[in-house]
């Protein structure tokens, strides 16, 4: 039996434009999803995945011969052409896996409800990446693609600081035209622990918000950002050594605006929550899974009585 486990994640800062060379700030949370692989005396994989109640939401059998990987049965067919698409990717990145006579019960566990956004697709891609033994991050980019701090974040125990180097240009290596576009990721473990952390709560919106679907609405929106990518990165590195809880209400509020602008978008306090007291930042792509929220009051009667019950407190979500 062999066991793997990857981290959830949370995107403080650079949302959207982490894709453009944004320095951004994500936190890995203590919420993830576990993989678990026994071994069996036939060609098959036999698929279970469980939610964080212990229920089946997803089981499948796949037949391993011929150096692929092929349904034979499920019941979700969505899910398991995803499934099939990231096994057959792992192994073209190495040959060698799953290349047996015999086969793996497969049993995937998540710790949050899926709805939540904190990367049910991130912590599969990283734990299957840990079984194949193969690169993550090229994975991700073969599969779901992205940014990539989602999977950075399912590799560390500690907030991360990640950037994409080399993100609007393209790369050259000696071995040819095939690298070409290859990025350059940099995550780097810091000591984020601010003294107000007892005044930051996370509020789920109940919704899931597509991601791919969000960095699409970017794409289409953003034009002429000059400057912005310095902009957001000052702004990261300004929330990193921030001290009072007035500098960061301050530094969320410039980034809500600047994202607000290049995306066309509303802020979600403007959207949704006028009324409060306290300061709210969007994480992610817009409009669904989770914000963050600053109060110096506890903040749960109040989103409580607009029908968002889900209020994690920053101390609950973060390692």
């Amino acid at each position: 039996m062999h066991n793997y486990f990857s981290h959830g994640k949370l995107l403080l800062t650079g949302e959207y434009v982490v894709l453009d060379g944004a320095l951004s700030l994500a936190i890995p949370t203590k919420y993830g999803q576990s993989l678990a692989i026994e071994p069996i005396n036939e060609p098959k994989l036999i698929w279970t995945s469980l939610d964080e109640k212990g229920a089946i939401w997803f089981e499948a059998v796949f037949n391993s011969s011929n150096n692929k990987i092929a349904l034979a049965v499920c019941n979700n067919h969505n899910i398991s052409d995803r499934l099939i698409q990231i096994l057959n990717c792992a192994k073209q990145l190495n040959p060698n896996f799953l290349n047996t006579d015999s086969g793996f019960k497969v049993t995937t566990k998540l710790d949050f409800p899926k709805n939540w956004g904190l990367g049910s697709s991130s912590t599969l891609i990283n734990n299957i990446a840990q079984w194949a033994r193969i690169d993550a991050q090229l994975l991700l980019e073969q599969t779901f693609g992205g940014s990539g701090y989602d999977i950075a974040c399912a590799q560390h125990d500690k907030p991360i600081t990640y950037q994409i180097l080399n993100a609007s240009s393209d790369v050259f290596s000696p071995d040819g035209p095939q690298d070409r576009n290859v990025k350059k990721r940099q995550a780097i473990e810091i000591d984020f622990n601010p003294s107000f952390k007892e005044h930051l709560y996370f509020i789920h919106l109940n919704k899931k918000q597509n991601s791919r679907e969000g960095i699409k609405h970017y794409n289409a929106q953003k034009g002429s950002y000059g400057g912005v990518i310095n902009k957001i990165s000052a702004i990261t590195s300004k929330i990193m050594t921030c001290n009072t809880l007035h500098d960061f209400e301050t530094l969320i509020t410039q980034h809500e605006q600047i994202i607000a602008k290049i995306t066309k978008q509303v802020p979600v306090k403007a959207l949704l929550f006028k009324d409060f007291a306290g300061h709210i930042k969007s994480l992610g792509a817009w409009g669904g899974d989770f914000i963050l929220v600053t109060s110096k009051e506890a903040p749960h009667s109040y989103f409580q009585s607009k029908g968002y019950e889900t209020i994690i407190s920053y101390a609950d979500m973060m390692l």
